[in-house]
């Protein structure tokens, strides 16, 4: 194995190195206080200021408009998929809520959905392996739904949405998990934006919600009260013993973001790094990209070799040059790199060279 590891892993991905070393340095000792971080209580003064400081942090970096909310909410962003409906369903009285179908997460939002609203989907592309954003009419955003779903990015085909749709008065619902603060966003088009902080934020097991004050107050009574926005927002997310140790870290990472100058330079070099592996499955037929090139995601890039034999060997080499997780979703096979923000030029470069030489090896 090779001493620099580089993890192209789709999540639980890697952290910044600055952020795993400021982890590493406060773990025994948090502020002089003589306990970890993970020790403190969730009502303490110090920890309710990494919270807000987590909070205003990402309200400065994304320009976040003040008529937003910013909630720490438990489960990650699969447990979205049925909060978002027991939240914000029962504005109309039909509870219709569309789904655009792009991809395995965007389906099981959908699946989860359907037992508090009724669910219709919007578009698909079910029939070309989800390789693309479907076309759609805007007249179905009529005023009587509830909300309209859309998966911003899909993690496994390497595809995404390169212009949001425009809904008019029915609130726009985006699952960001995998994309998250690497494009800047206009988030005022948006009702709510989720995303589960295992990719861009920190670590697994919970979700950052982003919504639209005007759209707290709608929960469904059998809302359970962890799931319960309101109450979220009521409580700013210390209804319970919240998860201080996942807080904590997105805090370190937002701050490294800032002292990485924001989300419009990583916007930059995310697309610099896409752009140099998609040259290189570009270059010949050995390397088959999973996406439509029209619809590429700079996060996830997903592509297939001529066999499971082929893609087995690549693998194991690039496993030994430590090139980690670079083994495809089992819907799509193949490999797949994902290139999150922590992700350097240096991964990108070593991951270029290594798919030349094995081409070359092995043509």
């Amino acid at each position: 194995m090779s001493d620099k590891v580089y993890n192209f892993g789709a999540g639980p991905a890697m952290l910044p190195e600055p952020v795993m070393a400021k982890i590493q340095q406060e773990w025994l000792n948090y502020q002089g206080m003589g306990v970890s971080v993970i020790e403190i209580s969730h009502r303490s003064k110090e920890f309710v200021a990494i919270l807000e400081e987590a909070q205003s942090l990402f309200r400065e970096l994304t320009g976040l408009p003040e008529n937003y909310k910013i909630l720490f909410i438990h489960g990650g962003a699969r447990m979205q998929f049925s909060a978002l409906p027991l939240n914000l369903a029962g504005r109309k009285a039909g509870k219709r809520c569309l789904y655009f179908e792009t991809g395995n997460f965007a389906k099981l939002a959908s699946k989860d959905a359907k037992d508090f609203c009724h669910v219709e989907i919007a578009a698909s592309r079910a029939e070309t392996n989800y390789d693309r954003i479907p076309e759609y009419d805007p007249a179905i955003f009529t005023d009587d739904v509830s909300y309209v779903h859309i998966t911003g990015n899909n993690t496994i085909y390497g595809t995404r949405w390169n212009k949001f749709p425009e809904t008019g008065d029915v609130p726009l619902i985006a699952d960001m998990t995998s994309e998250i603060l690497s494009r800047k966003i206009d988030y005022s088009k948006f009702g709510v934006i989720y995303a589960g902080m295992q990719k861009n934020l920190g670590p697994s097991g919970m979700a950052m919600v982003i919504i639209r004050e005007d759209l707290l107050g709608s929960a469904a009574k059998e809302t359970p009260i962890l799931l319960n926005y309101t109450q979220a927002d009521a409580d700013n997310s210390l209804t319970n013993t919240t998860n201080t140790f996942a807080i904590y870290t997105t805090k370190l990472v937002l701050e490294w973001l800032k002292e990485q100058s924001g989300v419009e330079a990583f916007e930059k070099r995310n697309e610099e790094k896409a752009a140099r592996l998609y040259k290189v499955i570009d270059a010949s037929d050995f390397y088959r990209g999973v996406a439509h090139p029209d619809h590429r995601s700079i996060m996830n890039l997903s592509f297939n070799l001529a066999s499971e034999e082929l893609e087995a060997k690549f693998l194991k080499e690039a496993g030994v040059i430590g090139l980690y997780a670079l083994k495809g979703h089992r819907n799509v096979g193949g490999i797949r790199a994902s290139i999150y923000n922590p992700m350097p030029m240096a991964g990108i470069e070593k991951l270029a060279s290594f798919m030349g030489e094995f081409e070359r090896n092995n043509s």
